[in-house]
């Protein structure tokens, strides 16, 4: 039986191969810090984490009888890296026709080498696919509604306005227009963004328009977060702030990128198209 690895060729000719056999060394690990300085980050204390979700994920067990589960993981923001997602799709697909003898094993496998790779420690959940996880409402006020014009559809911070009053107040918005381009293959990331704060009202209109404006903007999940989080922070000044982008899967996988000036851990909140 011919055990080489399949070639996929894409619709304009591109090739994709897929390693048929688990294979550690198709992780890409990443410095946070060189997308951390591109917007302004270096040395701050930011709190939050990345949530991991692989729908597709499979392997053997013991007999060869394929297994079939929905892999999780967070990532604290205080890890060193961040992996490429085209990479971790290409190391997880591997197990697929992989053998273990048991599933503490197959956990011990992925901890280890996703440990090694963010540079933290990583605990990795198996959840069975009969079991059915209800989705959420984000909450707050839903920008999408506003009836407004919009033409900018490039990067433009300068949109965002706050209203010029002393009174601070809780302000919870969302948007699920987000949309942004993938730095490596160029291709869509769509997402919910929730941003919560408080301080004084940053203009709604202003905050869509700037949403909006990542349309065509090349960045990976994490940095793009960030990017929002610090201009937000440093144009509004709140006196706390969370952004949390609830990203749709791209080759089975999902990254949720959560940042706050308060909380490590992020809301468990899976939006409809998730």
């Amino acid at each position: 039986m011919d055990s080489s690895p399949t070639i996929h060729a894409g619709p304009l000719g591109a090739q994709t191969q897929y390693q048929d056999g688990y294979e550690k060394s198709l992780l890409h690990p990443m410095a946070r810090a060189e997308g951390r300085q591109a917007v302004g980050l270096d040395g701050w204390q930011l709190a939050g984490e990345d949530q991991w979700t692989a729908y597709e994920f499979s392997w053997l067990n013991a007999r060869g009888k394929p297994e079939v589960a929905e892999l999780s993981f967070n990532v604290p923001v205080t890890s060193p890296n961040i992996i490429e997602s085209k990479s971790m799709k290409l190391y997880l697909n591997g197990f697929s026709q992989t053998r273990f003898p048991n599933a503490q094993e197959l956990l011990a496998t992925l901890e280890r080498d996703l440990s090694g790779g963010f540079g933290c420690t990583i605990t990795v959940n198996l959840r069975g696919v009969n079991t059915v996880e209800k989705t959420g409402l984000l909450p707050g006020q839903c920008l999408d509604d506003l009836d407004i014009d919009i033409d900018v559809y490039d990067y433009s911070p300068e949109l965002l306005l706050c209203e010029d009053r002393a009174a601070e107040a809780e302000h919870r918005l969302y948007s699920h227009g987000f949309r942004s381009l993938c730095p490596v293959t160029g291709q869509p990331d769509w997402a919910s963004i929730a941003i919560d704060y408080r301080g004084v009202t940053i203009e709604p209109a202003r905050l869509l328009r700037y949403l909006v404006s990542y349309r065509n903007h090349q960045a990976f999940h994490e940095t793009t977060i960030e990017r929002i989080f610090t201009d937000i922070w440093q144009r509004c000044s709140p006196e706390r702030l969370s952004v949390y982008g609830r990203f749709l899967r791209r080759g089975g996988i999902d990254i949720n990128p959560y940042r706050s000036s308060e909380d490590d851990v992020a809301p468990q909140i899976r939006v409809a198209r998730q």
